[in-house]
This record gives structure tokens, C-alpha cells and sequence, in this order.
């Protein structure tokens, strides 16, 4: 094990990634920001800071930009917001409620003034007016009105489709339930909710004298109160609107000829409107209004996370339309996260559900930005380093997006004398067992596994999942309860249940929402799953980088669980007399070699599963399955014939094939004794090409490589 500087993709400049790496970045990006999209507007409970939100959206965007093909139809360039929760009826926007592209510094913005330019086919000094509006770190909704009369509101949901909360918007009195003067017979008015700090305050302070949970900040807080599926409970709460753009409208609706004159229009029918909103005569003066507002932003009573630039003229607006997700005449200027100082009085590590240990720093507590911070993550080992933070120091510490604090630096006047580096453990401090940090990777993980209580509740889960030991009746929610009860610590709990069952706890029959017939019935599914495949027993130990295909690959090589314990206890004494030989398995040794040369297990996933097995505690794990009648049915290790052609031979398969699919080409291959890759070399023997080959069968051209057809290969295999 290495502590080498990481060659994910995800850590790779984008100008240097290679096609297939930026494919598989893209993939990880938009599951990523999916997932905080989900967590941010879905859940009201955002688990990154909005500056690495931002970080992962401008790699995607820049990733896509050098392979335009690339872009997946799941894009999130091409998406705002997330899919609306089941708990509330669904509205189509008639008009997309739009993201907005960010800008970060001076630079930034003077390009967004000059691309105007150019769309418009402006002069380079042309004069371009901006509105220049606070960004409200709220809630965006859509208020309908006909006839001068609110009929329905709701949230962004995915720009597309968002949640009908109209009832508990009738509770807030910034909404007007009829509006003044001469309106439009449909006017769509849009804004954002939140609650004032001041208020927010009062009711944390209510909410603790009562005893209950304290909302995290106002932002939280208003998004969470306006989603109640109980309106009176929205009533209940301090929340207020600010208007500040259009949606639909009808037919020749009077709104003025610029967003200046909306505005007024706006406070004229009843509205809130921002009154720190300005005219802003080109980008000097808007970095201007965004350096006022900042120097403002502490002694606002909202919450703000920056400055949104608004093209003034409304018939500008339509002729430089929208990109993907967001309109090419608005643009957020962020503000830089908000900052504290504070004394780092203790770091403790925090092992995670997957085996991650994350070193967590324990501050003395410091308000920033309104909340009382103690606590915030140190990511990883070369983190520390890299800030080279010592205990005892005094750090600064940023809340970005008022979300997760983390410490941005350290004041190095301030360290007291004779303090010390700080190392990352090499045992995982939940379960003692030994925490390795793999070659490539940042993060160091715990080799517990199977025994780990911090792991405890995933690890169980994956083992009874689908397409492990599968048992049914017993569902994340059953497998939780015995969980809870300590009734299932690990895997082997499963399967003495029925012979532990009343001498620990009350019957199981006897708890609630279960009977003699329910308890039966689980007992005896888990019963038949005593004797399962060899592959699906492999894939539920839950090994890291250890996913179906490579179970199966092991189950044929090895045979039998004793056989594969046996060689990987092997390899693993011989990995560990030489750790230094990183790049040449036959080097470590023959059992190691042998794991090596299966196909897509590489030294670094082979480091992982010898891991596994060097971890006495997972030895002993698979001890206690093995006395509680757990044994895998024998995988036929399939048996080459002396004569096959292929024996040694390096195979390459592309393109679309006919008769077979990839995986059963791949385990054809390997019955006659070839090894199956997915890159052309000089090395390579054969490249079996299908319908749309593309770059392999040109490289294996280029290369003198020997091509067949599927035809070809099929009689060469005995298989025509």
C-alpha cells in the first residue's frame, strides 16, 4: 500500500483526461450532483457547500465542452433543480424556471457583459444596463394569478415540474390574495421565500425552551416550513416573499419594456420587492453594487449568497434567449464563502457507513454567519497535510452556502509551541481492525468489513441484498429492527435467529406486526439460503471494487471458498514481503500473479480483496458462517482443452455482436484459455470486431493485429 498522490479521474486536470476517463468522469458527475440536487431542493437538507456544488457543475461543464459528444442526455448542464417529492401534486411550468450560470470574480463578469455584447452584435464598449438584485438564499416559487387573482403556486421543482404548495402559500401575508390596480388577466409572478434571520433566531430559541430539533439556518428552515403537508403549520411560521421575475403572462400584457419597469409594476400590484435592487451602467458599476452589498451582507436581516445581473431591456432579454438550463441574459456573482477564526481543539476520526475514515476537526465553538459551529471536516490525510494543520491551532473556518463548515486555513502566528503533525491511525478506531489507504486513492478505509459496527448496518444490508443472498422477508426495514435490537451484529446472526430466538428477547412471534406464521416463514427463507452460488456469496461479503462480474470471474477460477481462501491468504503473504513491487505481479508471487491475471482484476483491486483476507476478524466472520451451515455451492472451474488455439492468446472484443452477448464472448474466451482485455496492443493477439467497430478495429489494423469476424471466431472457437 501506497501513499501515492491519487490518478483518479476525478482528480485529473480536464485538459488531460483521456476520452474514455472523461466518459467515466461525466458518468460520476451527474450521479453526483443528482444526488445533491436531491438532497438541496428535495430534501431541504444540502450535504455540500454551495463553492463545491459549484466545483463539480463547472468540471462537468468544462469536461463537456472538450467532448462535446460525450454529453450524457442526463446531463446536469441540461437540468435545474430536482424531481419533486411524492408528498405534494405535481405542476408543469407553462414557462421553465431557469438556473443561472455563476461568476466568481471580476473576470467573470466582464466576460458575461462581453458575450452579451457579442450576441447582440454590439459594439466592445457598447453601453449594456444590468438590474443588480441581492440573490436571496430562499426557496424560488411561481405565483399564479387570474385575473388579479392568486389560483396556484408552486416550487421549482426540476425547472420543469414542480410542487402544488398553493394552500400553505395562502397562509403568507407578502402573498397577495388579490392584486392591485390594472393587471394582466394571467400574470405568473416569480420569487424566492425565506425567513429573516431575526426571526429565524426567535424561533430556534422557541423551538429549544420546547425541547424540539433546531433548524440548521434560515434557508432550511423556510424551504422546510413551506413544504408541510399541514398548512397550518406553514402559518405558524415567520416566512416572507420577495418578487423579482416573470413567468407566464398573457397576450400583450402591460409589464414595461425593461425588468426596471417590472419592478415597478411589481410594488404597484402589491408586491415585495428587494430595495437594494439598482440600475447597473456595465460591469464597473455592477462590481461596484456587488462590493456594497457584500460589505452590506452581515447587517441584512436575510440571507443572501450573492448578486444576480439582469439584462435591463426586455427585448434584448428575447433575442439572447437560454442555453441548456439557464438564460444567456442573467448571471449569479457569487460572494466568497463567509469566514471565522477559532482554536482546532481536537481532531477525531469518523468512520463512515462504506469503511471511509474522515479525520473531523472538534473547534471551540464560533458563530459564522448566524450559526454556532463546533464541528467541521478535514476531508482526508493529504488535506491535513497540505494545510499542514496541527491540534491546537487557530484555523479559519468557512461556511460556504451556510452548509458543511470546513477549515479553509491556518494561522501559523498562532500555533502553540512544541505542537505536532497529526497522522492519520492505521486502525480503524470502531473496530481495531487494520485501515489501509490504497494506491491512487485519498481516502483510507477500514479492512473490518464484515465485523466493523460503524459498517455494521450497510455491510448487512448489501449481504441480504438481490443479487447476494437475496432472503426474503427480510427487507432493509426487518434487517434494521434486528439491527436496533442487537439481535444480527453480523452476517452469521442471520442464520442462528431462529436457534437464539426468545432466550435473547421476547419471541419473535410475539413483537408487534408479526405472528407465529410471519416468523415461520422468515426462519425458513433463511433456511434455503444456507447453500447459495459461489459468486452471489462472494459478491455479498462486500469486498471493495468486489461487484458481480468479478465475483464470477473468482467463483470460476477458484472453485470453492476454501480453495480462494487459501490462494488469497497465499497472495496476501506474498503482497506483504514485497509491498514495494507495484507494477509487476509475477514480481510479488505465483498466487498473487495468478489473482492478477484475471481478466479486469488489476493490482490495485487484487490489493483490495488480499486486504480482506490479511484481516483476521473477516477470517473469523467467515468461520462463524461456515458453523452456522452457510457453504456455497462449488463453481465447475472450467477445464481448457490441451488443443483450444486461444490457450495464452490476448483477446479483444468491439463493436455490436450477433450471436453473443459481451459477457457470454468474454466467458467463452476464457473457457478456451484466452485472456480477455478491453484495450488493442501490440500485445493483443486477436480483435474480434461486430457491427460498428470503430477505433479498435482501425487500431488493430494499424497495429498488424489479427482481425476475425464474429463468423470467424465462432468455427475458431469450435462454436460455428
Amino acid at each position: 500500500m501506497t501513499n501515492a498522490p491519487s490518478t483518479h479521474a476525478d482528480t485529473i486536470p480536464v485538459e488531460r483526461l483521456t476520452a474514455a476517463q472523461a466518459k467515466a468522469e461525466l458518468t460520476r458527475l451527474a450521479a453526483e450532483i443528482e444526488t445533491h440536487n436531491q438532497s438541496y431542493y428535495a430534501k431541504d437538507a444540502p450535504t455540500v457547500s454551495d463553492a463545491e456544488y459549484d466545483a463539480l457543475r463547472i468540471r462537468n461543464e468544462a469536461i463537456e465542452a472538450r467532448f462535446p459528444d460525450l454529453v450524457r442526455p442526463d446531463s446536469p448542464s441540461l437540468k435545474v433543480g430536482a424531481t419533486p417529492s411524492v408528498g405534494f401534486s405535481k405542476v408543469r411550468h407553462t414557462v421553465p424556471m431557469l438556473s443561472l450560470d455563476n461568476a466568481f470574480d471580476r473576470e467573470d463578469v466582464e466576460a458575461f457583459f462581453a458575450r452579451v455584447r457579442k450576441f447582440l452584435g454590439l459594439a466592445a464598449d457598447a453601453d449594456v444596463d444590468v438590474v443588480g438584485e441581492p440573490k436571496i438564499d430562499g426557496l424560488s416559487i411561481a405565483l399564479r394569478y387570474e385575473k388579479g387573482k392568486f389560483v396556484k403556486g408552486a416550487t421549482r421543482g426540476d425547472g420543469v415540474e414542480g410542487e402544488d404548495v398553493t394552500a400553505n402559500l395562502k397562509t403568507l401575508k407578502d402573498v397577495p390574495a388579490t392584486l392591485k390596480g390594472k393587471v394582466p388577466a394571467v400574470l405568473e409572478v416569480r420569487g424566492e421565500i425565506y425567513m429573516a434571520r431575526s426571526d429565524f433566531m426567535k424561533l430556534n430559541k422557541s423551538r429549544e425552551k420546547a425541547g424540539e430539533p433546531l433548524f440548521a439556518n434560515p434557508r432550511n428552515s423556510a424551504a422546510g416550513s413551506l413544504r408541510q403537508l399541514d398548512p397550518k403549520i406553514t402559518a405558524s411560521r415567520p416566512l416572507c416573499f420577495f418578487a423579482y421575475a416573470l413567468g407566464e403572462r398573457s397576450p400583450n400584457a402591460d409589464i414595461g419594456k425593461t425588468h426596471w419597469d417590472f419592478l415597478q409594476h411589481l410594488t404597484a400590484w402589491g408586491f415585495h420587492v428587494n430595495p437594494k435592487a439598482t440600475i447597473c451602467h456595465g460591469p464597473e458599476d455592477a462590481l461596484a453594487f456587488h462590493k456594497a452589498i457584500g460589505t452590506e451582507r452581515a447587517l441584512l436581516d436575510y440571507d443572501i449568497d450573492g448578486v444576480v445581473y439582469k439584462v435591463n431591456r426586455f427585448d434584448w432579454q428575447e433575442e439572447l434567449g437560454m442555453v441548456s438550463r439557464a438564460p444567456r441574459w442573467a448571471i449569479a456573482h457569487k460572494f466568497p464563502a463567509e469566514q471565522a477564526q477559532t482554536v482546532l481543539e481536537k481532531i477525531t476520526i469518523q468512520v463512515g457507513r462504506t469503511g471511509v475514515l474522515t479525520p473531523v476537526a472538534n473547534l471551540k465553538p464560533i458563530t459564522v454567519g448566524g450559526v454556532v459551529v463546533s464541528r467541521a471536516t478535514l476531508h482526508n490525510e493529504d488535506y491535513i497535510a497540505e494545510k499542514d494543520i496541527h491540534e491546537g491551532d487557530t484555523v479559519v473556518i468557512q461556511r460556504a452556502g451556510d452548509v458543511i463548515p470546513q477549515v479553509v486555513s491556518v494561522v501559523a502566528a498562532k500555533r502553540p509551541k512544541g505542537s505536532k503533525s497529526f497522522h492519520m491511525p492505521d486502525k480503524c478506531p470502531a473496530c481495531g481492525s487494520l485501515a489501509v489507504r490504497e494506491e491512487g486513492e485519498a481516502a483510507r478505509r477500514c479492512t473490518g468489513g464484515l465485523i466493523c459496527p460503524a459498517q455494521r448496518a450497510e455491510r448487512l444490508r448489501h449481504f441480504v441484498s438481490r443479487n447476494a443472498f437475496d432472503i426474503e422477508g427480510l427487507g432493509w426495514e426487518r434487517l434494521a429492527l434486528f439491527v436496533d435490537k442487537d439481535l444480527i451484529k453480523g452476517p452469521a446472526d442471520i442464520f442462528t435467529l431462529e436457534k437464539r430466538d426468545g432466550k435473547e428477547a421476547e419471541p419473535l412471534k410475539d413483537w408487534e406486526g408479526w405472528g407465529e406464521k410471519s416468523a415461520d416463514n422468515l426462519f425458513s427463507a433463511i433456511n434455503a439460503r444456507r447453500h447459495i452460488s459461489f459468486d452471489r456469496f462472494i459478491y455479498a461479503l462486500g469486498i471493495h471494487q468486489v461487484g458481480e462480474a468479478t465475483a464470477k470471474l473468482l467463483a470460476r477460477t477458484y472453485g470453492t471458498l476454501e480453495a480462494w481462501r487459501e490462494a488469497m491468504i497465499a497472495a496476501g503473504k506474498e503482497r506483504k514481503a514485497a509491498p514495494d513491487e507495484t507494477k509487476k505481479p509475477e514480481k510479488v508471487g505465483p498466487a498473487y500473479a495468478a489473482l492478477c491475471e484475471i481478466s479486469g482484476i488489476g493490482m490495485n483491486m487484487a490489493d483490495d480483496i488480499v486486504a480482506f483476507f490479511a484481516e483476521r476478524h473477516n477470517l473469523q466472520a467467515l468461520d462463524a458462517l461456515q458453523r452456522a451451515g452457510v457453504e456455497p455451492e462449488k463453481t465447475e472451474v472450467p477445464k481448457v482443452a490441451a488443443d483450444s488455439p486461444f490457450i495464452g492468446k490476448t483477446v479483444v472484443f468491439t463493436g455490436a455482436l450477433k450471436t453473443l452477448t459481451r459477457q457470454g464472448a468474454k466467458e467463452q474466451a476464457e473457457a478456451l484459455g484466452a485472456k480477455v482485455t478491453d484495450s488493442v496492443s501490440k500485445k493483443t493477439d486477436y480483435v474480434v470486431v461486430g457491427t460498428d467497430a470503430g477505433s479498435k478495429a482501425d487500431k488493430a489494423q494499424q497495429l498488424g493485429v489479427k482481425i476475425l469476424s464474429e463468423e470467424e471466431w465462432l468455427e475458431l472457437a469450435g462454436k460455428g
